[in-house]
């Protein structure tokens, strides 16, 4: 299981400044098989691409307000705690659906993930593989009380993402 180093960014952001060097200082105090949970005002897209160049991939979870935590987990490490159960995500269970949508076309892939999630039972989860970002999925997802978490693979080809339903 990896251990997580928090770094939280948000009083930097909200007081104007610049967290990149707080955020790489961090990273070079990490021991070899730590990972990194960072926490910000808006997701950090730019930050996934110099953290996989670092060989670090990622999960995301959207917080209350907008806010963001994102976990960056050595590519090496097996990430099978994130997200479900990751520390920070709580114990999720394993995915009562997997969906594989990376063959469709939209909006295919978000009324799937839609009609699925709707069959859930409270706090139950499914995961699903899709080709892009599902950016237009998650005011959906939030709007109906659905916590979620997800991230490129590393290799960038696949978005992986967990929906859990509300308790």
């Amino acid at each position: 299981m990896t251990e997580y180093i928090d770094v939280d960014v948000r009083p930097i952001l909200r007081a104007g400044g610049e967290p990149f060097s707080v955020i790489m200082s961090a990273l070079e105090r990490l021991e070899p098989g730590q990972g990194l949970r960072l926490f910000a005002t808006f997701k950090p897209v730019p930050l996934f691409a110099v953290m996989a160049d670092r060989g670090f991939m990622h999960s995301e979870c959207a917080l209350d307000g907008g806010e963001w935590e994102v976990l960056f987990t050595p590519a090496a490490a097996k990430q099978t705690d994130a997200p479900a159960g990751a520390p920070s995500f709580g114990n999720w269970p394993e995915p009562a659906v997997t969906l594989d949508n990376r063959d469709l076309d939209p909006p295919e892939p978000m009324v799937r993930i839609l009609a699925a999630a709707e069959m859930l039972a409270p706090g139950e989860t499914l995961s699903a593989l899709l080709r892009r970002e599902p950016v237009f999925l998650f005011p959906q997802l939030e709007k109906r009380g659905y916590r979620w978490v997800g991230g490129f693979t590393p290799d960038g080809a696949t978005y992986e993402l967990t929906v859990r339903a509300p308790l």
